[in-house]
């Protein structure tokens, strides 16, 4: 008897309907699981044979086919389990029920439990977008699934469970969020009331947060780099419904939800070390999965030590900082993930640390230098709004017990901020100053004669890029929503061109 149950298979951070074809039919016993599978849909073979029998069903000794349909998508995890063994119960006449709009995800433990499941979100998705009423998932990833509106969410424990409600015998009641659970506190390890001193930096931070713009600090070691660094999302706007399923989904994909979670509410903060991968930072595998810079989508990216990442690994960023998006492609086809963040990058100005600082000598032979800093291409530094050189905190600074401001003060503004933006981008993609294209700074960027004229004289003095002129005008063009100001003044440009490295672009 043949037997049709759903599912689903993850494709990058989308979903494929996928349909479980399950025949019993005479001849000598086997088990035969074909439609382009990895191994740990193979080895379901095992778990679905244990599972039925030690929930107390009958598993036919008989020919049994197991297609996953469409043949030529690759399916990978053990989701397929439980539709697996729903499809093997109703073939074999132990399940009596009508199962053509409902989606089957779960792995199954041998005792016949239902375990928690990557990518549910995506997957029940994929299910609604193609009319599917009901989808029946692990009890754990419920509040996961719910949060695709418009579908019947059934949380199962074990298969038990799943045989008798579809046999009418034990009722299992939908999930329903109710909506009352209070969101978890959001705790930021880093507020930038503990930073002292670096003034200059902590309103830098600021602009970049306002605008999401990427920063460099460069500075001696044990300046402050990294502890402002973590600080950055303390001052960041909370994300909103829409950000939060993105990022939800992402970490969905990724298997790095936390538990108990079933919608992230904190913007992601990601530090790789300088020894990460290329396919660590941007995502890669057989089958694409996101990497580092996917994972900060909607946060930030700081690479503490930037130089120290292999050139090949930091070229990566340019389409990403441009784009903000990533595409890898296979021989089996092309993937795209979103990779809208800040990249905070940290680096020394020179092997030993301290070129230029005002009290300890460096030790570096200029050409020691010179190549130090050229592990750094130029095109990427280009693409770096904000360029800030962190100096040594002085023992007043330190000391002192005047509290500094915290970042729920700055965020304040930032939101403020923020708020100006998204009502001047409405109708659009754009949520921030970066993301303005060439043709967009035209309309939001005009400038009146004298900071024409300034501009005029920084692109020859500065040597500024096309690309430099542009980010100078979105960074001019946050600084003044930061101050309430309608237009860019020469003073936002002024300290906008601050920001710019000092060197030849």
């Amino acid at each position: 008897m043949l037997a049709k149950v759903l599912s689903c298979a993850v494709i990058g951070l989308d979903g494929g309907l996928v349909e479980v074809e399950v025949d019993i039919a005479q001849g000598l016993p086997a088990f035969t699981i074909v439609g382009l599978g990895d191994t740990a849909v193979q080895e379901s073979r095992e778990r679905v044979r244990s599972a039925i029998r030690n929930s107390g069903a009958t598993f036919p000794i008989k020919r049994i086919t197991v297609n996953l349909a469409p043949a030529d998508l690759r399916k990978e995890g053990p989701a397929y389990d439980l539709p697996i063994a729903v499809g093997l119960l109703l073939a074999s006449q132990q399940i009596a029920a009508d199962v053509s709009k409902a989606l089957f995800i779960g792995e199954l433990s041998l005792d016949g439990s239902v375990r928690h499941t990557e990518g549910i979100l995506p997957m029940v998705d994929v299910g609604r977008q193609h009319g599917m009423a009901t989808v029946y998932v692990p009890y754990e990833d419920a509040p996961e699934a719910a949060l695709v509106e418009g579908m019947t969410v059934i949380p199962v424990r074990t298969l038990v469970d799943v045989a008798a409600h579809l046999n009418g015998d034990r009722y299992i009641a939908p999930f329903v969020d109710d909506g009352q659970h209070p969101l978890p506190e959001t705790i930021y390890p880093v507020d930038f009331r503990d930073v002292r001193g670096q003034e200059h930096v902590r309103r830098a931070l600021e602009v970049a947060a306002a605008g999401g713009h990427n920063v460099l600090l460069s500075g001696s070691p044990g300046s402050g780099k990294t502890l402002m660094a973590r600080a950055m999302p303390s001052i960041l706007p909370p994300m909103d419904a829409g950000e939060a399923l993105e990022v939800t989904r992402i970490y969905s994909v990724s298997g790095k939800l936390p538990p108990g979670m079933a919608l992230i509410h904190q913007r992601p903060f990601r530090s790789p070390h300088h020894t990460a991968s290329h396919a660590g930072l941007v995502g890669g595998g057989r089958m694409p999965r996101p990497g580092e810079i996917t994972l900060a989508h909607r946060g930030v990216l700081f690479m503490d030590e930037l130089p120290e990442f292999p050139q090949a690994v930091l070229e990566v960023l340019r389409q990403p900082l441009e784009d903000k998006q990533v595409t890898i492609s296979r021989a089996a086809g092309s993937l795209t993930f979103p990779a809208s963040f800040i990249l905070i990058g940290a680096m020394n100005p020179c092997p030993c640390g301290y070129a230029g600082d005002t009290e300890r000598a460096c030790v570096c032979p200029p050409a020691a230098v010179t190549r130090y800093a050229k592990r750094i291409s130029g095109p990427l530094l280009d693409r770096i709004d904000i360029h800030v050189t962190v100096p040594r905190v002085q023992y007043e600074k330190l000391a002192n017990d005047r509290p500094c401001e915290d970042s729920a003060t700055i965020r304040a503004r930032v939101e403020a901020a923020r708020s100006k933006q998204l009502h001047r981008f409405r109708g659009t993609l754009m949520r921030t100053n970066a993301d303005l294209e060439a043709k967009d700074i035209r309309e939001h960027c005009q400038l009146d004669a004298a900071g024409q004229s300034l501009m005029k004289a920084a692109m020859r003095q500065l040597q500024l890029s096309a690309r430099g002129y542009h980010r100078v005008l979105k960074l001019a063009r946050t600084i003044a929503d930061l101050q309430s100001a309608p237009s860019i003044s020469p003073a936002h440009l002024a300290e906008a061109l601050q920001y710019r490295p000092r060197m030849a672009e």
